[in-house]
């Protein structure tokens, strides 16, 4: 990529392999929604979305998973027809945009209930309960008022949820099977008063693949599908191991300038770091703007020619300075990768946010939107 500094790489193949995977694990009669929320957890919202279509096992009945009714919109204005959920808040102002483009969203008080009866054209929507991780949703004890409030408004929710607070860690299923045994006690309660048809979805990546139980009738997966398991957990019953999901994303930039600076000279901002030896460095045109984090100043490292070229000193809003004295015949224009793999070596995320005692979710949905992004 000559024509610009600095772009993503999306990998189309990797990311029908990683939702295969889940498909074959789930089976048929559970459907399949991609969140694809946060720009797609960096990775761009409508090329994911796209790309996702070009899966015919996919394409034909799978849902989308967005964050606000905007990214939903955004979908729909590129003629995506699948069904599209909102997970996070909608303004009650929004609602008609919602049931005029057929976007379903998410329902967790009774404010939200009362807003959806005024309209004349109601939104499909889905109940959210709160069943430990007290964020959104209402809470169990409120069941059956929720219940006499949506018959005394003559409403039909479409579906009914959940989300658990630790399913990444079998360190924690006590709690996640007791946020599992509360939701069925509200899914019962809502059975009773004949609600029959809702689709019950509660599982993420990390309960899809460690609390089978949970699947219900639909899973709601992140993580998994860009290639990454939710965290490194060794367990024999664990269906996908690590190695079998595929990265979907490579981050990559150029080498914008080399230059050789003599043993004692500082480097960046602050001064913060001195060579002990002569020093090759190569200056690279992205920083914390882009998405690279601050932490990684003096420890971070990136690919060049295939091998690891530490970063020296702060990094700047702009731009990164490597060391690449043992990497022969570093030129201007040469490749630099950040996340992604070349030859043996890679560096991917979980790998960049131990460095900074951060997460993996956090790495990939910083880097900056503008960048451009390419479906391979």
């Amino acid at each position: 990529m000559q024509d610009v500094r600095t772009w993503i790489e999306i990998d189309r193949s990797a990311l029908h392999h990683n939702v295969e995977q889940f498909l074959k694990l789930i089976g048929k009669r559970t459907r399949f929604l991609a969140v694809v929320k946060s720009n797609a957890y960096g990775h761009g919202l409508w090329h994911v979305a796209k790309a996702l279509l070009a899966l015919h096992s996919f394409s034909e009945g799978g849902w989308f998973g967005v964050d606000s009714i905007v990214e939903g919109l955004r979908l729909r204005k590129e003629g995506i027809k699948n069904p599209i959920l909102v997970l996070g808040a909608t303004l009650p102002s929004r609602l008609s945009d919602a049931a005029g483009k057929d976007i379903t969203v998410a329902v967790s008080t009774f404010e939200m209930l009362r807003a959806i009866a005024r309209r004349k054209k109601r939104p499909s929507f889905h109940i959210k309960i709160d069943t430990g991780m007290h964020r959104h949703g209402f809470l169990p004890p409120q069941t059956h008022k929720l219940i006499k409030l949506i018959n005394s408004l003559n409403l039909k929710p479409e579906g009914i949820f959940t989300h658990f607070a630790t399913a990444n860690s079998l360190k924690n299923a006590a709690y996640t099977r007791r946020q599992f045994r509360t939701f069925k006690g509200v899914i019962n309660d809502f059975k009773t008063a004949g609600f029959h048809t809702m689709i019950r979805h509660a599982a993420s990546t990390g309960g899809t693949l460690y609390y089978p139980e949970t699947r219900l009738d639909m899973v709601r997966i992140g993580m998994g599908m860009y290639g990454y398991l939710p965290t490194e957990i060794k367990d024999k019953r664990q269906k996908i191991k690590r190695q079998i999901l595929k990265p979907v994303l490579m981050w990559k930039t150029i080498v914008g300038e080399v230059k050789e600076i003599p043993k004692g000279s500082y480097v960046g901002y602050y001064i913060t770091e001195r060579v002990r030896r002569k020093t090759t460095l190569a200056v690279l045109p992205v920083g914390y703007w882009h998405g690279f984090d601050c932490g990684l100043s003096q420890i971070g490292e990136v690919l060049i020619r295939g091998r690891r070229a530490k970063v020296l000193g702060r990094v700047s809003m702009d731009i990164i300075i490597v060391d690449v004295t043992d990497i022969p015949k570093v030129g201007t224009g040469d490749e630099a990768i950040l996340i992604g793999r070349k030859g043996k070596e890679s560096i991917w995320a979980p790998e960049i946010a131990a460095k900074i005692d951060t997460t993996q979710y956090e790495i990939l949905t910083r880097i900056n939107p503008l960048i451009r992004r390419i479906v391979m």
